[in-house]
C-alpha cells in the first residue's frame, strides 16, 4: 500500500499581546471617522472593526451611513452588515465578537483599528462590561410594549414603581436605557444598579478601587476627531439631505413593519415612521431627523470628551 502522506504541521503564531495595539477612532456622527480609520488602516496595512451599534444590521444601510462599497473594499471591515435586525445585538455580544476579531487580526498584524461612535460599545471593548443577566425575549417584548403604547412617560411610571433609584438617577430621556433597566428588574427583581460594577461595594462602604474595571492585555490608543460645532452641524444637515436623496424614505418604508424592534429605535427611522403614521409632515420629519442627529452628536462629544485621548 502507498505510504500515507503526512500533513504539514499547522503554523502557530507566537507573540505577546502586550506588543499589540488597538487604535480606536472616535468622534461624533458625520465628523469623518470612516475616512480617517481607512487612512490609518491602509497606512498600517491592517483591518478595521466597526463599533457602530447600527451598521452591523444588513437591513439598514442608508440611514446608518454604512461605509460605501468602495470604502469596504479598500480595507477589510468587521461587524458591518453581518447581523439581522431580528437578532438581539448588545454591547456584551459586541464585546465578545470584537475581541474574537482582534485575536484573529493580531495573528498577522501588530495594530488593529476600531472605528465607531457608540460609546457603550467602545467601553465594552476597551474595559469590559457589567455582568447583567440575560433577559428572556418575552420580558424584553413586554418592556418594548410599554414604550410603544405609553411612550417615555409610561416607561418613567413603570420605573418609578419598580426601580425608583433608576427613575431618579438614571437617564430618563433615553428609551433604550429605560427599557433595559425595566426589563432587568422585571426579570430579576433587582435594580440594574445592583449588577453594575462597583455598586455593591459602594453600597457596603467598601473601597472604590475594588470596582475598577481591569484593562485589556493589549495597548489601546484613542484618536478623537473633532471640528467646530457649527461646521459639524452643517455637515449633519447636509448628510440628512443626501440620505433622503439616496432613498432613506424607501428604506424606512421597507422596514416599517418591524418598527417595534430595538434596532429600529434609531434616529432617521423613528421620525419617518411617525411621518408614515401621519404624526407630522415629510418636511417636519426631515427637520426632526436633523435636530435629533445634532442632539446625538452633542451627547457623543460629551461622552468622548471624558476620555484622555488624542485629538486630531
Amino acid at each position: 500500500m502507498p505510504e500515507k502522506k503526512q500533513m504539514a504541521p499547522k503554523r502557530t503564531h507566537h507573540f505577546s499581546m502586550a506588543e499589540k495595539e488597538c487604535i480606536i477612532v472616535v468622534g461624533p456622527t458625520a465628523v469623518g471617522k470612516t475616512t480617517e480609520a481607512i487612512k490609518i488602516a491602509s497606512a498600517l496595512q491592517t483591518e478595521i472593526i466597526s463599533a457602530d451599534s447600527r451598521q452591523c444590521y444588513k437591513e439598514m444601510k442608508i440611514g446608518v451611513a454604512r461605509p460605501s462599497d468602495a470604502e469596504l473594499s479598500a480595507v477589510k471591515h468587521h461587524f458591518i452588515a453581518n447581523h439581522s435586525i431580528h437578532e438581539n445585538i448588545t454591547a456584551a455580544s459586541f464585546e465578545k465578537e470584537a475581541l474574537s476579531c482582534l485575536d484573529i487580526i493580531f495573528q498577522d498584524h501588530d495594530q488593529a483599528v476600531v472605528c465607531g461612535g457608540t460609546g457603550l460599545y467602545i467601553k465594552a471593548l476597551a474595559e469590559g462590561l457589567d455582568d447583567i443577566p440575560e433577559v428572556p425575549i418575552a420580558v424584553r417584548n413586554e418592556a418594548i410594549a410599554i414604550h410603544q403604547e405609553k411612550g417615555l412617560e409610561g416607561l418613567r411610571e413603570a420605573l418609578l414603581s419598580l426601580d425608583p433609584g433608576f427613575a431618579l438617577l438614571g437617564d430618563i430621556n433615553n428609551p433604550n436605557r429605560m427599557m433595559r433597566a425595566l426589563e432587568v428588574i422585571m426579570h430579576t427583581g433587582l435594580p440594574i444598579a445592583h449588577f453594575q460594577k462597583g455598586s455593591a461595594q459602594k453600597q457596603k462602604g467598601e473601597e472604590h478601587k475594588n470596582s475598577v474595571v481591569e484593562k485589556r492585555n493589549f495597548k489601546i490608543r484613542y484618536q478623537f476627531i473633532q471640528m467646530p460645532r457649527e461646521d459639524l452641524y452643517t455637515r449633519i444637515n447636509h448628510r440628512v439631505d443626501m440620505m433622503m436623496t439616496e432613498g432613506l424614505e424607501d428604506e424606512a418604508r421597507s422596514l416599517f413593519a418591524f418598527k417595534h424592534l430595538p434596532a429600529l429605535q434609531t434616529v432617521g427611522y423613528k421620525e419617518l415612521f411617525d411621518f408614515f403614521e401621519g404624526k407630522y409632515s415629510r418636511e417636519e420629519a426631515i427637520e426632526k431627523i436633523k435636530q435629533h442627529t445634532r442632539n446625538y452628536a452633542k451627547r457623543q462629544i460629551t461622552w468622548f470628551s471624558r476620555l484622555s485621548i488624542d485629538c486630531i
